[in-house]
C-alpha cells in the first residue's frame, strides 16, 4: 500500500507546531521539520525551533543538524528529506512534515533544479556589484547572459536577480536552460493541510510572539552570531534587524518594530506563495478535531 506524506504549512506565527505535535501522535508517526532556518542547530529563539519537552512527545527531524557556518540549500534539503523518507516509511505507513519555507517544502514535494553550489568569490563580485553600482548594473549583466529569465523575473526582487546572475557566471550557461520548470513524481501520496485565519487576528499573534522571543533572549543569542552577520544562514527575520540596530542604522524599540513588521510581511509572502497551491486543504488553526478527522479519513485510519 502506497505511503503518504502529510505536509503542514502556513505563515509564521500561526500555530503549526502545536498542531503537528498532536497530529503526529495520532498517526504515529515522526516529524520532519520544513523550516529552512531551524535546520541550523545554533538559531533557537528567532526560529521558534522546537524545545526540548517537545522534541521528547515526537521524535523530529531536520532540526538542529547544521551549522550557521555550513551553506545549505533547498535542493539538498530535498535529497536529504527523500532518503529520510525511504528509511522512515519502512516503519511508518505515514510520515509528518511541518514547516513554512515555501522552497522546501515544493523542492519535497514538487522536487528541484539541480543548480551548481555558488563559489564564494564569485558570490562576493555580485554582492560587490550590487553594492557599488547599484541593482540596474546587475539587472544589465544578467539580461545580456539570460535574456529570457530577464523576461521573467521580478526585476525588484534583488536576491533572485543577483542569484541568476551567479548561476549565469559559475556554469557560463543561461539560468534559464537550467531550470526544468516540471513537478517530480514521487512514489508516495502527498496530502498537504494548510492554517490560514484573519489577517488582523493572525499579525496580533506575530507580535505576540515576537514580544516573546525578545523575553527569552533573542538579543543575546544574536549577539553570538553578530560577526557572522553576512552569513547567508544569518539573513533571517529576527536576527538581521538586530545586526542592523548594532551597526547604528537605528535604536532597539525600531529594531524590534522592524522585525514585528518584517515577520508579518513574511507570513503575507508565505500565503501569497501557498494560495497557488490548489492542491492545500485550509482551516483555522484551532480547528484541530476538523483536520484529525480529514487527515484519518483521507488515510483511512
Amino acid at each position: 500500500m502506497t505511503n503518504t506524506l502529510v505536509v503542514l504549512i502556513g505563515p509564521t506565527g500561526i500555530g503549526k507546531t502545536e498542531l503537528s505535535l498532536r497530529l503526529a501522535q495520532v498517526l504515529k508517526t515522526e516529524i520532519i521539520s520544513s523550516d529552512s532556518r531551524q535546520i541550523f542547530k545554533e538559531l533557537k529563539i528567532g526560529t521558534a525551533a522546537p524545545t526540548e519537552e517537545q522534541l521528547n512527545i515526537v521524535k523530529h527531524h531536520m532540526v538542529g543538524t547544521h551549522s550557521v557556518n555550513d551553506y545549505y540549500n533547498a535542493y539538498e534539503f530535498e535529497q536529504d528529506v527523500l532518503k529520510l523518507l525511504d528509511k522512515l516509511f519502512l516503519s511508518h505507513k505515514n510520515v509528518l512534515m511541518t514547516g513554512g519555507s515555501m522552497m522546501y517544502v515544493d523542492a519535497v514535494c514538487k522536487g528541484i533544479d539541480d543548480l551548481p553550489t555558488i563559489d564564494p568569490e564569485l558570490r562576493q563580485e555580485v554582492m560587490d556589484m550590487f553594492d557599488n553600482e547599484g541593482l540596474e548594473a546587475v539587472r544589465r549583466r544578467l539580461k545580456i547572459l539570460d535574456p529570457d529569465f530577464y523576461d521573467q523575473v521580478d526585476l525588484k526582487n534583488h536576491k533572485r536577480v543577483m542569484h541568476a546572475l551567479e548561476v549565469c557566471l559559475m556554469t557560463g550557461k543561461p539560468y534559464s536552460s537550467l531550470r526544468k520548470n516540471s513537478d517530480r513524481k514521487r512514489p508516495f501520496n502527498i496530502l498537504k493541510i494548510g492554517l490560514d485565519m484573519d489577517r488582523t487576528e493572525l499579525y496580533k499573534r506575530i507580535n505576540h510572539r515576537v514580544d516573546i522571543m525578545i523575553e527569552e533572549g533573542l538579543f543575546e543569542e544574536a549577539k553570538e552570531f553578530y560577526h557572522l552577520k553576512d552569513h547567508n544562514s544569518l539573513n533571517t527575520v529576527g536576527y538581521k534587524e538586530i545586526f542592523g540596530h548594532w551597526d547604528g542604522e537605528y535604536d532597539t524599540d525600531t529594531a524590534i518594530e522592524l522585525i514585528k513588521r518584517n515577520s508579518r510581511r513574511y507570513a503575507k509572502r508565505q500565503l501569497s506563495w501557498f494560495r497557488r497551491d490548489k492542491d492545500i486543504k485550509w482551516f483555522h488553526p484551532k480547528d484541530h478535531e476538523k483536520i484529525i478527522n480529514l487527515v484519518t479519513s483521507e488515510l483511512n485510519i
